[in-house]
This record gives structure tokens, C-alpha cells and sequence, in this order.
């Protein structure tokens, strides 16, 4: 043994596999050649020796060594599929719900006249068993994707979102109190999703803001974040407001991905088309509430960007009628392009609900919490999640329809009075933001515009 340990501490380690890249079938083979070969040297050597030995000698993880050798004892073939792996990072693996309940959290903290930093808001996510765990240095790098930045004052720091999302929040809330003075009516809109296997199971809810603990007792709380099971799944989108669900409004088909993000199975004709039969159905001059999915910000016709070639972005301002020297080079143009920009961005469904003299309003990114249509949400999955008995895609939406129709316009009152509520507390906390903050006039960093993460990382421990 002492000799069989001697001779292979003297082997160099091979260059690592690269990191996501499969192994083959070939190298896998391989790893059973040289395990029977280990073997044969000394009977008496273990699994976890032999696995920390081949991972050294091939440059290959002991996880994969591990796998392979126990597929080939169990059916004596080894295989490997020939794609590489996806990594994501944590702003794909975090769904916006989690990373709504983690913007309360840094609130909740400005409601309370606390400035909140990296510690103290790792501490309460920490333990929070319904979200995921994080390292520090994970947290902040969601926190920065989230659109947060930091000020500092001698050793005291203070997270606070970016001033694009603040000024977008300032602004939706601004306009909505007015469509509302005006008399104007409000829908929302919004997209969920419905399995098969959908049974009850634990939900979340905000215990940080009394008003959602009292809309958990009253079966207002947001529904499972995840889908529940990887069998079939409805796609669902609808439109409600005061008056309850809108009639024959209701979009409902069968997932095809199966992934984990529903907005995967809607695209800008799926969408374009259920809007343009719903618009007919609402009020006139009504204002129409979404967030900001992809679908519902298909461009009414492609800006030039970098990536475009000369002569196209040439042909697209010659087509608005721009008149500019033939010398131009490429950064001129786009300066151009930069400037008539606005006239020309505008998005195919807005468009199409101004045709129809209606007004499409988005909502700011993070913010489902000013939708009232997320708590009808969760009332429907719940009827689905206590009655679903067959797990058959044809039962479970029967009961998303009857679902839907127990919703009924004074609950829709409920959940607009709600989202009202929350509409004041965001108007609240901006004004605290900005009280609080009015001494910490040294701004080390921004979302963006920082010259060290480290750094950034560093004053937000403090």
C-alpha cells in the first residue's frame, strides 16, 4: 500500500476539464480502464482512493469519476450525452417573487428608519426558510442586478434602489393616482401558470408588513413560485379590474417547454393577437396595466444599434428623412439615431391600444406587488391546488376556469384596495429614502458605475 501510494503521489495533475463541458463517452471509457487498472494494482484500495487518484491523473472531477464508476457496476456500459451544461447565474436562478420579497425586506427597513447594509439584510433573508440562501457575495451581486446602489458616510452605508427605478416607481404611482381623479377605468393584466400535479403546498408570505399577514388570513397572499411539478402546464393570461375578470378574456394553453419560467411560452404574436380581441371588451378611454415581459414590449420596428452594418443604418435615417454629410462614420450616425430615438420607440401594443383610444401603463421591474390581479392569482390556484383530484390537464382547467369565476368583482375591489395600500406605502418609503439619505451626501457607488465590486462589497459590510 505504501508503495502504491508513493509511486502515485508522484503522478502531475492533468489540466482540469473545462468547467460545464460534458464528459464524453470516450473519456469515460477511460475512467473504467484506469479504475480496472487501479484495481488489478491493489485489490485492497477503496472507492474514495481510486475516485482521488483518477480525478488527479485525468483532470476530471471526483463527482463525475464517482457517476461514471457507479453507472458502470450497476449496467456495466458507460454513456455521456455529447452538450455542455448551462450554468446560470443567481439573477436567472432567483424568479422575480423571491426577489420582490427581498425588495420588502430592504423596505422594511426604511419603514422603519433603519438603513439597511449588506449584513442586516443577509441576516433576515438568512432566516427566512421560504428564500433561497445566499453567500454575501452572491446577495450583492443580486442586489446590484435588482438595480441597487449604496451611499456611504464615514463607516455607515445604506443600500437604496438605483435612481431609474425610483424615478420609474415615483412615476407609474404619480400617474395612476391621476387616472384614477379622472375617473378613467383601470385593468391589469398579468400571465401565471397551472400544472397538472398542482396539489397544496406551503406558500410564502410577507411577514414583514402587517398588511400582507393580513392578507394571508384573508387568502390574499401570492401562490407558489415555482411550478409544483414537471408534468403538463397551462399557460394562462387574463385581464380583470373593479368589475371583476373580463367576460371571454381568458387565454389558456398547454406548455410545450416545460421549463421553469412560463414567460418562455409566450411570444409577441401569442400576446398581440389575445390583446387585440380583448381591447373591444373594455371601457372606452380605460387604462391598461402590465409589467414589462418581452412579449408585451415587442418594438413597433428595430432601432439601429451597434451591431448594425453601415449602409443599413445609413438606409433607416435616410428613411425618416435625415439629412447628414456622406463622410459620417458609424458613431456619428448612431448619435444620429440616439436623438430621433424617442420619436421613433414606440411599443406594437401601445400603439395598437391608443388605436382603440386606451392607454397602456407598465409597471416598474420587481413590482408585483402593485398588481392586484397576483392575489386573484393565488385565490384560483388555490381552487385548483384543493380540488385537483385527477391530475389530468383537461380536469385542472375545468376548476382554473371555476376558479376564476369564484373571483368576483367586490373581491376585485379588495385586491385593488390592497395594491392601493401598497401604491402609498412605496410613496411613503421614497420620501423616507430620501429624508434619511439627505445627510449621506458622499456617493462612493452606483449600479453600473463602480470601479470595484470588492469595494462595493466592502462598504455595504460595514
Amino acid at each position: 500500500m505504501d508503495q502504491f501510494n508513493q509511486q502515485d503521489h508522484l503522478v502531475s495533475p492533468k489540466k482540469p476539464n473545462p468547467k460545464g463541458k460534458f464528459v464524453s463517452s470516450r473519456q469515460r471509457t477511460m475512467i473504467i480502464n484506469a479504475y480496472k487498472s487501479k484495481l488489478e494494482a491493489n485489490p485492497e484500495i477503496s472507492l474514495r482512493q481510486v475516485r482521488t487518484l483518477l480525478s488527479k491523473e485525468l483532470g476530471i472531477g471526483i463527482t463525475t469519476i464517482s457517476n461514471t464508476i457507479t453507472e458502470y457496476r450497476n449496467s456495466k456500459t458507460v454513456s455521456s450525452p455529447n452538450r455542455k451544461k448551462i450554468f446560470k447565474n443567481v439573477t436567472d436562478k432567483v424568479d422575480d417573487f423571491d426577489k420582490e420579497a427581498i425588495r420588502r425586506k430592504v423596505h422594511q427597513f426604511w419603514v422603519n428608519r433603519e438603513l439597511p447594509n449588506l449584513k442586516k439584510i443577509l441576516n433576515v433573508v438568512t432566516n427566512d426558510d421560504t428564500l433561497p440562501k445566499f453567500s454575501n457575495t452572491t446577495l450583492w451581486r443580486l442586489l446590484k442586478s435588482m438595480g441597487f446602489r449604496f451611499t456611504k458616510r464615514g463607516r455607515n452605508s445604506a443600500l437604496i434602489e438605483n435612481n431609474e427605478i425610483r424615478a420609474w416607481r415615483r412615476r407609474y404611482i404619480r400617474d395612476i393616482r391621476q387616472y384614477r381623479e379622472e375617473g378613467r377605468p383601470i385593468y391589469y393584466i398579468d400571465e401565471t401558470w397551472v400544472n397538472a400535479g398542482d396539489v397544496p403546498i406551503r406558500v410564502w408570505n410577507d411577514t414583514t408588513v402587517t398588511s400582507s399577514r393580513a392578507a394571508f388570513s384573508q387568502g390574499l397572499t401570492t401562490g407558489a413560485v415555482n411550478p409544483t411539478g414537471k408534468g403538463k402546464r397551462l399557460i394562462v393570461c387574463h385581464i380583470g379590474s373593479e368589475d371583476g375578470f373580463v367576460p371571454d378574456s381568458l387565454l389558456c394553453f398547454e406548455s410545450k417547454k416545460n421549463t421553469n419560467d412560463y414567460h418562455d411560452e409566450m411570444n409577441g404574436d401569442t400576446f398581440r393577437d389575445w390583446f387585440e380581441g380583448v381591447l373591444p371588451r373594455l371601457k372606452d378611454n380605460a387604462v391598461i396595466v402590465m409589467d414589462n415581459a418581452p412579449y408585451h414590449s415587442v418594438k413597433l420596428e428595430k432601432i439601429p444599434t451597434t451591431a448594425w452594418k453601415k449602409a443599413d443604418i445609413i438606409g433607416w435615417l435616410q428613411s425618416k428623412g435625415e439629412v447628414f454629410p456622406n463622410n459620417m462614420i458609424i458613431p456619428e450616425l448612431l448619435d444620429i439615431v440616439k436623438r430621433i430615438k424617442p420619436i421613433y420607440s414606440k411599443y406594437a401594443i401601445d400603439e395598437l391600444a391608443l388605436q382603440h383610444n386606451k392607454t397602456v401603463l407598465r409597471l416598474p421591474p420587481y413590482h408585483c406587488e402593485l398588481n392586484p390581479i397576483e392575489i386573484a392569482w393565488s385565490i384560483v390556484k388555490r381552487h385548483v391546488k384543493t380540488n385537483n383530484k385527477s391530475f389530468k390537464l383537461f380536469d385542472v382547467k375545468n376548476l382554473l376556469v371555476e376558479g376564476i369565476d369564484k373571483v368576483d368583482a367586490e373581491m376585485w375591489k379588495n385586491f385593488i384596495s390592497h395594491t392601493i395600500d401598497e401604491e402609498n406605502k412605496f410613496w411613503s418609503i421614497d420620501d423616507t429614502v430620501d429624508e434619511l439619505t439627505a445627510e449621506h451626501t458622499t456617493l462612493v457607488a452606483t449600479y453600473g458605475n463602480s470601479d470595484s465590486e470588492d469595494d462595493d462589497f466592502n462598504y455595504l459590510s460595514d
